[in-house]
């Protein structure tokens, strides 16, 4: 792993990113209750809530993100690359998570097994968990995405920090001071 900046080093607006069950959620939550930032949960916003993840409208979901990271204190969960260049236009750093995906599907599996409706990031009154899509897009195009976030990225003057396992995951926790309860109770990042 990369220099580990401080904590303090990250700022007041944390962008994370990363494929899905890679931990974005719980990390926010985390990170925003340890500076007293706002987290912001994309796929709350881009989603409609007691549904089965339907998609919002681009054009309504887009003018919520931009009000949203207008404040100055936040942390951001989700990728969404229709709204990606604002969010690190207004970021003073971005956290990629991106583990190994076997571990990812591995994760989402479990947890849909579980029906935990009340884990961080998840959809109010969602019909389903689970959905095929979601690993199809896992799978198939979250490692085309790679490419388009670091053209993104490139020549951003703020820490840009990569974790490639959930074993760097559990040690920026245990750096930065962040509980990982959650992690603890059925996210175990190791």
């Amino acid at each position: 792993m990369q220099q580990t900046p401080d904590i303090a080093q990250l700022g007041g607006r944390i962008c994370i990113i990363g494929p899905s069950n890679s931990g974005k959620s719980t990390l926010a939550e985390s990170l925003a209750k340890k500076i007293g930032a706002t987290t912001i949960h994309l796929d709350q916003m881009a989603h409609a809530p007691h549904t089965s993840w339907e998609r919002r409208a681009d054009k309504d979901f887009i003018a919520d993100h931009d009000a949203a990271i207008a404040s100055d204190l936040w942390v951001a969960d989700g990728n969404y690359s229709v709204c990606m260049p604002q969010r690190f236009e207004r970021a003073t750093s971005v956290l990629w998570l991106d583990p190994p995906l076997i571990g990812c599907l591995y994760r989402y599996g479990k947890r849909s097994a579980q029906r935990r409706s009340r884990r961080p990031g998840a959809l109010d009154g969602a019909t389903s968990e689970f959905s095929w899509a979601l690993v199809k897009h896992t799978t198939l195009q979250y490692p085309k995405n790679r490419a388009k976030y670091e053209v993104l990225l490139k020549g951003r003057n703020i820490p840009i920090l990569r974790i490639k396992s959930m074993r760097e995951l559990k040690a920026l926790y245990a750096r930065w001071g962040l509980s990982y309860e959650r992690i603890n109770s059925g996210h175990n990042p190791t």
